[in-house]
């Protein structure tokens, strides 16, 4: 069996680009995440969600959280917590330069054990029709669809991640 970066070579994956450090959204990444919207739009985000985007950075967000490479924000997440049982996945981004090379993958291990953290079962996603395929990769079902939800010609599809509780016995 390989390992290491011979796996990582197997799978098509760069090790430099799957190497990264996660921390805590800063005011000070206002410009960068503004760019890396900027770098999905319109390919994944609608034009009209920007000043959307903006006003959740401007309010300085909790649970934010920023993917950085040689110090460079690359991706961006936050985890929201809605009720007793479930969580928000808000304003996913990775930068166009990084993506396929698995670290969304990442990204979602990230959301999944923080989700875990939590205690919850559901992860809600509301993502657009570009963006759901990744989703659904991880487990993600539809939910529902609007026509043009986001902005014309950006469908918004709503997804529900949930995770399967654990129920083995541990000794």
């Amino acid at each position: 069996p390989q390992s290491g970066a011979g796996l990582t070579q197997a799978l098509g994956m760069n090790s430099e680009l799957l190497a990264a450090e996660f921390r805590a959204y800063e005011i000070g990444d206002r410009t960068a995440c503004v760019a890396l919207f900027d770098e999905n739009c319109p390919a994944y985000f609608a034009p009209n969600e920007r000043e959307e985007y903006v006003q959740f950075l401007d309010s300085n967000p909790e649970n934010y959280v920023v993917c950085l490479q040689a110090d460079r924000p690359v991706g961006a997440y936050g985890v929201n917590p809605v009720d007793a049982t479930s969580s928000t996945l808000d304003w996913i981004l990775l930068s166009p330069s990084v993506q396929g090379h698995g670290l969304g993958s990442r990204i979602m291990a990230r959301v999944m054990d923080e989700l875990n953290g939590l205690g919850h079962t559901t992860l809600h996603i509301g993502a657009s029709h570009k963006s759901a395929p990744f989703f659904a990769k991880f487990g993600a079902v539809k939910i529902s669809t609007i026509p043009n939800g986001w902005g014309p010609g950006m469908h918004h599809v709503e997804m529900q991640l949930r995770k399967v509780p654990d129920h083995r016995v541990h000794a």
